[in-house]
């Protein structure tokens, strides 16, 4: 995926066993004395200053008020940054304005959900000039930051969030007043909810405190899934922890901006850092089948690009070996969707190209269980003919290094793609003939 964060599902589960179709911060309050220098850290600032701003007096030009404050407030937030991470709630809030509710509840609520999420890192930067905004004669500054951070790790890869924060200030003393909605890329479940959290060995999950009954279990299938996508990490390289977030229905519909077709049980996210997080949707989700979506998902987590992938021609390589994994060395036979394909190929709604497989956000459910059964079969054909590790370095090359399928396979699997893409569609004819 091009753009940092893209929200598109990656899964579906089918209708198994009966049952239905399964399947961010900052700021602060209490108006603050800003006697701290700061430079800004900012790499949209341009070259750093030789000293603090000069403080605006009546007559200067906008730019010098604009530049006072991004110093500023740059200080506070890394002044709350610290109080973040050693634990200390009045000093996060040091920075709102007290009167404000709103905002002190929202920062509360993020600082306890931050907090469970034992948060390691937290680095604000104010990446541009404040935007002055005046309406009914009261005079606010929407400040742009973006919040470097990680989780339970001390030292990971840190991913960024946008944030758009607004600030007033009054006779020199700054004072936070709102952090605006993140549209572009969440809202991430910690900047909106109350979150329950457990960590594991290789996992975090989160879930909303009227879903904590479930978090033992989940901890407990996510580890063991963990254990089966760390196998099938782009450039070996495991995620450093595996974030899981368990969705209720208005979370579903909330978090990352909702909207994912009916068949969607769960997707996974890029946030930047090489870190995805995946969310599952809690409805109908039973236990006899989170064991396989959690392997399907991470798989995804592992082995996908840091920035993600959208070329929908390689959506069945993408998917099948995330089926792959998901079926946990079981036998083709035993492939829940295979009926699903049968009925596919039989009313010959599918072109016979693998490139063409990918469902449409409006199809049926079955279909898209059919679909994503053509790219399992597809990958297992790969593995039995060349084995697990070739047909990981061949799904390595198309997916992460973004070679041709053509010329992957000529190099990796000494195979013609031409040939070997009619082998693999014939194998699926046959598994379901």
């Amino acid at each position: 995926m091009p753009p940092p964060y893209d929200p598109r599902p990656r899964r579906r589960w089918p209708l198994w066993a009966g049952l239905g179709l399964v399947l961010v911060l900052l700021l602060c309050s209490a108006t603050v004395v800003l006697g701290v220098r700061a430079l800004d850290r900012s790499p949209a600032a341009g070259p750093p200053s030789s000293g603090p701003a000069s403080s605006p007096e009546p007559g200067d030009p906008l730019a010098t008020t604009q530049a006072w404050l991004r110093q500023r407030i740059g200080a506070l937030l890394d002044q709350q940054a610290g109080a973040l991470l050693r634990g200390d709630e009045a000093g996060w809030l040091a920075v709102a304005d007290q009167t404000a509710e709103p905002v002190v509840a929202d920062l509360k609520r993020r600082f306890a959900a931050l907090r469970a999420m034992q948060v390691t890192t937290w680095r604000p930067t104010v990446t541009s000039l404040p935007m002055r905004l005046e309406e009914d004669g009261r005079v606010e500054w929407r400040v742009p930051v973006t919040v470097e951070h990680c989780f339970v790790v001390p030292q990971c890869r840190t991913g960024p969030v946008d944030l758009s924060t607004r600030w007033i200030d009054a006779d020199g003393r700054l004072a936070m007043v709102a952090i605006e909605p993140n549209q572009a890329n969440g809202p991430r479940p910690w900047e909106v909810s109350e979150l329950v959290v457990q960590v594991g060995a290789r996992t975090v999950v989160a879930t909303t405190p009227d879903l904590r009954s479930r978090l033992p279990e989940l901890l407990g299938e996510a580890e063991r899934a963990a254990a089966v996508a760390d196998r099938f990490a782009a450039g070996g390289t495991p995620p450093d922890r595996y974030r899981i977030f368990y969705a209720g229905d208005p979370e579903w519909n909330r978090w990352y901006g909702g909207g994912r077709p009916e068949w969607t049980a769960g997707y996974v996210v890029p946030v930047g850092g090489d870190h995805y997080e995946v969310v599952l949707n809690a409805k109908d989700l039973h236990s006899s089948v989170l064991d396989d979506l959690l392997r399907h998902e991470l798989t995804h987590a592992a082995s996908l690009p840091g920035d993600g992938h959208t070329d929908g021609g390689q959506w069945w390589l993408v998917e099948g070996l995330a089926d792959y994994a998901a079926a946990a060395g079981r036998p083709v036979s035993r492939y829940s969707s295979l009926d699903e394909v049968r009925r596919l190929v039989a009313q010959g709604s599918w072109s016979g190209r693998l490139a063409d497989t990918e469902p449409r956000p409006t199809a049926e459910a079955w279909e898209v269980s059919a679909r994503y059964g053509i790219g399992y079969l597809a990958v297992r054909h790969l593995v039995d003919r060349f084995g697990e590790e070739r047909m990981l370095a061949f799904y390595r090359a198309v997916v992460v290094d973004g070679k041709s399928v053509e010329d992957a396979s000529e190099e990796v699997l000494g195979a013609s793609w031409t040939g070997l893409h009619d082998a693999c569609v014939a194998y699926i004819r046959s598994a379901v003939g």
